[in-house]
Formats: C-alpha cells, structure tokens, sequence
C-alpha cells in the first residue's frame, strides 16, 4: 500500500454519515485500531529502511576510502584516490544511497501522514459529540 492509497482509504473511512451518528461513534475503535495497525507496520518498515541505509553508507564508505574486498573493485573499479574531506560528498552523491534516503524519506512521510490520522481518529469522538450537542441546541432540547 502506497501512500495515495492510504490517503484515499483515509478519505473514505473518516467522513462522518451525519445522519447516523450513533453508528459513526460506534465505529471509532475499529477505524482507530485499523490506522494503528498500518502505522506500526509502516513504523518497522521505516527502521528497516533505516538500518538499511547505514549499512549502505558504511559499505559505500569502504569502497570510496578504498578499504572494501578487492572483490568489490573488481565488480566495479573506483580509480580515484579521495581525501578524507570529499568521501562524505561521494558518499551523498551515490546513486544507490539517494535511492535508500528517499526510500526513508518515503516511509517518514506514511508514518507522519497515519500519526496524524490515528490522532485526528482520537478526536473523532469529540466532533460527534459536538455535532450531537449542536443537534440537540437547535431543536430546543438544551
């Protein structure tokens, strides 16, 4: 699941049928645990990709000071000698870490979005009350 899916999920599930509040309300805990359920998976898939990515960067950062298996330089050859300074400019600039920081950047993206969501759910029962109070308010009953 992407995250234009989840936002059009999100679109669906939370839009509140105003004329069937008490089942709406009824529904919260199960919207709630199903959001929770896609931020915890999206959560280790973020660790994963993390963890992923240091170790990319500690690979890359033999290959470029030149202290990888000779294997490596066989499979693909570097015959450039870097100073210390410019190794972290290589480093950021390699194509495979980009790819692994977007892919970062992607699942910190979900994480934050379904964070937001879970929260907005947990206020869910709050905006029901309100509108049932309103209801209530305009029909002379409080």
């Amino acid at each position: 699941m992407d995250l234009e899916q989840l936002q059009d999920l999100v679109e669906k599930d939370l839009k509140i049928n105003d004329t069937e509040l008490d089942l709406e309300s009824l529904k919260t805990p199960q919207l709630h645990n199903k959001y929770l359920k896609h931020l915890n998976k999206f959560k280790l898939l973020l660790s994963r990709a993390t963890s992923e990515l240091f170790v990319l960067r500690k690979d890359k950062w033999e290959y470029y000071t030149g202290k990888a298996s000779p294997d490596v330089y066989v499979q693909k050859p570097f015959h450039f000698k870097l100073l210390k300074t410019d190794v972290d400019k290589y480093i950021e600039a390699d194509k495979d870490i980009i790819k692994a920081k977007q892919k970062v950047d992607y699942l910190n993206t979900i994480v934050d979005y379904l964070d937001k969501v879970v929260r907005q759910i947990s206020n869910r029962g709050f905006n029901i009350k309100n509108a049932i109070d309103w209801r209530k308010f305009t029909s002379g009953a409080i």
